[in-house]
């Protein structure tokens, strides 16, 4: 379980690969693989790509308002922080309301430490996460096409 990957499969032909860390958010971590495995992810749309801060993604209905049908998550901040590569769960105001929603940073963002849940750390492929079109959300936005964990 320590060594698991979540690759995201983009359309722009460019795979990132996220290493996992269950040592932080183990009950994020198995939500992210439970969406990966059963096709969650496969479709979804980056909905919101702000240059210099981050990519959010994880919508089905690439709206930013939606998430998957399963129980919202207990909050696991931890001290990790939101650097470039980091990858951490969205949610609402509510610290417990993190679903299915995600975001990666696309340089440091270190207000965000402590108060969002960090769950993993893109390995390969940041190039092909700075280069999703932005925009709030973007006009075409990028896509995951296929969300693999191994």
């Amino acid at each position: 379980m320590a060594d698991q990957k979540l690759t995201l499969s983009l359309d722009s032909g460019g795979d990132v690969v996220i290493k996992l860390r269950p040592d932080l958010a183990p009950g994020h971590v198995e939500r992210i693989t439970e969406l990966a495995g059963e096709g969650f992810y496969d479709g979804v749309v980056f909905h919101r790509v702000i240059d210099g801060f981050m990519a959010q993604g994880g919508d089905p209905t690439g709206t930013g308002m939606s998430g998957s049908d399963k129980p919202d998550l207990k909050a696991e901040f931890n001290s990790e922080p939101h650097t470039e590569g980091t990858c951490s769960m969205a949610r609402t105001q509510v610290p417990d309301s993190a679903n299915s929603q995600f975001f990666i940073c696309l340089a440091d963002a270190h207000f965000l430490d402590g108060q969002y849940t960090v769950w993993g750390q893109v390995e390969s492929g940041m190039e092909h996460v700075h280069a999703l079109p932005k925009g709030e959300p973007p006009a075409t936005p990028g896509t995951i096409v296929k969300a693999t964990v191994a």
